[in-house]
């Protein structure tokens, strides 16, 4: 392997560097300091960028070492001291080898590790009832795991199954890694399992799609004000005594695109509001990247499972208690995974993601 970066690559590492130090100076501001969300944000692409930062110093030491025991070989006249640079070389390539290798699997989930927030759609898919449920037991497996990687987690959204389970429902998590680990669940999720109103003991085959969105800052995404239509309505549904009194709900339609966003699970317009133009500028923001990912899709294969809500990438099975996926082609216990033990299946992912993304630098 080569124990050079490219010069491409290091210009990115001088830029996010950079990025870094700017981080670094912004939580100092006492204005930004005031603001938890914009700490927030800034506390989390600092942290992603840390690690990257640090490899990269290293890098550099040790590429000003090797610089150095090579003109020692090229114009010491001390025959020892040349002997001693020999010795040491092969080792600190060696080093450099593996910073190198390092590196650049970090350097392609950069950008990915920088995003802190996203929002998960659940919703039932083939099954009725049983749908609903499976649905629901997700959502539970979903929430187990944010409560491991001590994310957070809000609802946005939600429509209850006729009995039990979930129709749909719209969550915003945030926290460290979010997107990286996440971003794969997007696409059909198949169970096989005796639903509970069988009495015939017959395996059901149901299914649950998930939508993941990385969720931008406003800056980030191509949405102009003047294109959204906003209206303000009474709440639809069963409720309490606002439920068609006040109007409190927002309607956001982005006409150019046509993406309609429906808000009212809170009482406050304002909160309404703003949670509305949370969730637009996600599914926009959505639409613009698969936009780029076609535009690219005759030069790289797309993503593994980002933004395909119509594959199917993995196959839960009780009766055997494994799950398979389907992209990776490799099983894992169904129980540790509803569960939220999920991590063995996400850096699994996450590997082989990068791997993908290592053969195109």
């Amino acid at each position: 392997m080569n124990h050079d970066l490219h010069s491409k690559i290091t210009t990115k590492l001088d830029a996010l560097t950079e990025q870094h130090c700017q981080l670094t100076k912004e939580l100092e501001d006492p204005e930004i300091l005031s603001d938890h969300r914009q700490v927030r944000s800034r506390t989390i692409k600092r942290a992603a960028l840390d690690p990257l930062v640090t490899e990269y110093q290293k890098y550099l030491n040790l590429r000003a070492e090797i610089d150095e025991y090579e003109n020692t070989i090229s114009e010491a006249t001390d025959e020892e001291l040349v002997q001693l640079a020999k010795d040491e070389l092969p080792n600190l390539h060696l080093q450099a080898e593996q910073i190198v290798e390092s590196i650049q699997k970090r350097l392609v989930n950069a950008d990915d590790d920088a995003i802190g927030s996203v929002i998960l759609e659940l919703r039932a898919g083939v099954g009725g009832d049983e749908a609903a449920l499976w649905a629901g037991d997700l959502l539970e497996m979903y929430r187990r795991y944010a409560t491991d990687r001590k994310w957070k987690v809000k609802e946005l959204e939600l429509s209850l199954g006729d009995h039990g389970g979930f129709k749909s429902i719209v969550l915003q998590i945030e926290g460290d890694g979010v997107w990286t680990l996440l971003g794969f669940e997007g696409g059909t999720h198949q169970v096989k399992r005796v639903p509970a109103t069988e009495t015939q003991g017959r395996v059901h085959t149901s299914t649950a799609t998930v939508a993941v969105l990385a969720e931008p800052e406003e800056v980030e995404v191509d949405l102009d004000p003047k294109d959204v239509k906003e209206m303000i309505t009474t709440s639809q549904g069963p409720g309490g005594q606002n439920v068609n009194k006040v109007a409190t709900a927002v309607h956001l339609i982005h006409e150019p695109s046509g993406v309609e966003v429906r808000m009212q699970d809170t009482k406050s317009q304002s909160q309404n509001r703003q949670l509305a133009w949370q969730l637009l500028r996600a599914r926009i923001y959505e639409r613009q990247v698969a936009e780029q990912a076609a535009q690219r899709s005759a030069e790289r294969r797309a993503m593994i499972g980002r933004g395909n809500r119509a594959e199917k990438i993995r196959t839960y099975r009780y009766k055997d208690n494994i799950v398979v996926d389907h992209r990776l082609g490799r099983s894992f216990n169904l129980q540790e995974l509803m569960g939220g033990r999920f991590q063995p299946l996400a850096d699994a992912l996450v590997e082989y993601d990068t791997a993908e993304k290592l053969e195109n630098l």
